[in-house]
């Protein structure tokens, strides 16, 4: 494959602002939520040290559900479980030491791994980690505003907070289906999430629908 330059993190930061305005509000709905079931500090150093929305919400419904920190645990894992593809497809962009990596590597999300995408199978490295900075902030930051004005936003509902989770996702994966192979493993995870739905655990069949992103890995 040849080699490609990568953008400096100033380009992944103007990339990464616009999804920052959605990342904040839906860190207003996870404090808000999270505030009565968990406390005023454990949703901020939660939001710090996990950073996954999904994850978070994931825990905070088992929590909400009256199960033990263990299942919420394993609850945030499942979730988390789908950045094993995502990081096998953006390993080569991440160069340097391992430990290096390793840290290059925690800027993987959602929006950043699909805006970084160049289409082609690689990654852009400055835009993956430059657009993760204002996402980040604006998650904590989130966060803290929801906790802060739980009482305020009582119904994160009734602000149309509970819309926004599925439309930042539905958009991010607009963007990618101009690929035919992206479109093919797009239908073949909602399809297996179809299925296991009525007969697996929670969490499971998001786990097992990201079996299709191994599709993309074809011909590299």
């Amino acid at each position: 494959m040849r080699h490609q330059e990568h953008s400096d993190l100033r380009t992944g930061v103007r990339a990464g602002l616009p999804v920052a305005l959605a990342t904040f509000v839906l860190g207003i709905s996870f404090g808000v939520l999270a505030q009565p079931v968990m406390g005023s500090i454990a949703p901020v150093v939660m939001s710090i040290v996990v950073f996954s929305g999904a994850a978070q919400f994931a825990a905070l419904s088992v929590l909400a559900a009256g199960a033990g920190p263990a299942a919420a645990i394993v609850a945030a894992m499942l979730m988390n479980a789908r950045f094993l593809p995502m990081g096998l497809a953006v390993g080569p962009a991440l160069s340097g030491s391992r430990l290096k990596r390793a840290a290059r590597g925690q800027a993987i999300v959602d929006a950043s791994w699909a805006l970084a995408s160049r289409g082609d199978g690689s990654f852009d490295r400055g835009v993956l980690i430059g657009a993760t900075l204002p996402q980040a902030a604006a998650w904590v930051s989130g966060t803290v505003v929801g906790v802060l004005g739980g009482a305020a936003l009582a119904n994160p509902d009734s602000f149309g907070l509970d819309a926004i989770f599925p439309a930042f996702y539905l958009a991010l994966l607009v963007e990618e289906l101009r690929a035919g192979r992206v479109l093919a493993a797009a239908l073949a995870g909602a399809a297996i999430t179809l299925a296991l739905m009525p007969v697996a655990p929670p969490g499971l069949p998001v786990i097992a629908a990201a079996a299709a992103a191994l599709l993309g890995l074809r011909g590299r």
